[in-house]
């Protein structure tokens, strides 16, 4: 999980249980100005708890006499509260999850609540950068793609993606064990940043750490943290590095649009392996073939992206020209 996310997670989840206590507080100021009664008969409970426990161990009163008062004096309390309008549970915790209590974990594991505020940061921090909306595989439209064979593969761009969206569907849902990298390539336009959208909503649901980013915003964040150039935020840019290193997925997009130098070519190479030697997944994305890519960057590099990455083919016209012709948007 990213730490950065998870912190975010468990503050919401304070600020969640701090209005729960708060909540309980008034309700039963509330209810014990009305009711006196009910103070009275939630002291005489809570006085049973250490007898019981004594009585466990042998000592003291009898321990299915403890618990039969109990639950005489816990069946008054709740007719008390229906006949003064409030549910029986009313004073039994305002938790947002009952299971937990708002915590955030039961017997020291993740509950499903901090899983899911969890999911929502990474949801959050995606959506500032992938702009998420439509982009899920179930929305991911074939028929934008033709059916006609192409007239120099033979191989119609509909089939084409079919087998791309297949592979990257797979990859998705069984990203825990997956133990492969993808390199997306192909003209403007063809959906590679969609489904990389897809990966990452999927995977993200799944709990694993998620990070984002187009190949000039790392590129500009490593340059930042190497040479500590003055109006650059430098904690920023050495946390934004620290988590393109470190998160379960890196999504690196549109390689080829930085500006390539010998430092971005040295800092690429050393992301990609470190990733690589660290078995941390990447899908990475360009507009480039490989020829052009073998003319921008070192061997090194392109014996990684090519030795070790599933290359994936897209095909086909520009959906976004096609949508807008077929008023789409």
């Amino acid at each position: 999980m990213d730490g950065k996310l998870l912190a975010q997670a468990r503050e919401e989840k304070e600020d969640i249980r701090r209005r729960a206590v708060q909540t309980d507080r008034l309700r039963h100021e509330q209810a014990y100005a009305r009711v006196p009664e009910l103070k009275r008969l939630d002291e005489r409970i809570a006085a049973l708890v250490p007898q019981a426990a004594a009585a466990a161990m042998g000592m003291g009163r009898d321990l299915d006499a403890l618990r039969a008062e109990s639950l005489d004096l816990q069946a008054r309390r709740a007719e008390l509260l229906v006949e003064n309008g409030w549910p029986m549970d009313w004073l039994d915790g305002a938790w947002d999850c009952p299971k937990c209590r708002d915590t955030g974990y039961i017997h020291g594991r993740m509950c499903t609540c901090l899983q899911a505020l969890y999911e929502k940061a990474q949801t959050r921090n995606l959506s500032a950068l992938l702009k998420l909306g439509s982009e899920s595989f179930g929305t991911f439209d074939l028929g934008l793609y033709d059916d006609r064979p192409d007239p120099v593969s033979g191989v119609a761009p509909r089939t084409q993606m079919e087998t791309v969206f297949g592979i990257c569907y797979d990859y998705a849902l069984h990203f825990g064990s997956s133990r492969m990298d993808l390199l997306f390539r192909g003209g403007t336009g063809l959906g590679k940043t969609f489904l990389s959208a897809c990966i990452a909503r999927e995977v993200s649901k799944q709990g694993f750490s998620v990070v984002y980013e187009t190949a000039v915003d790392a590129m500009r964040a490593m340059e930042a943290e190497q040479f500590r150039r003055e109006g650059t935020d430098l904690a920023a840019a050495a946390e934004q590095v620290r988590r393109m290193h470190g998160c379960d997925l890196l999504i690196l997009d549109d390689l080829g649009t930085e500006m390539v130098t010998d430092f971005t070519r040295s800092a690429l190479y050393e992301l990609v392996n470190s990733r690589l030697t660290g078995h941390r997944r990447t899908v990475i994305s360009t507009n480039l073939s490989s020829a052009q890519m073998a003319r921008l960057y070192t061997p090194q590099l392109m014996s990684r992206l090519e030795g070790e990455y599933q290359t994936l083919t897209f095909v086909g016209s520009d959906i976004r020209l096609l949508k807008k012709e077929r008023g789409l948007d």
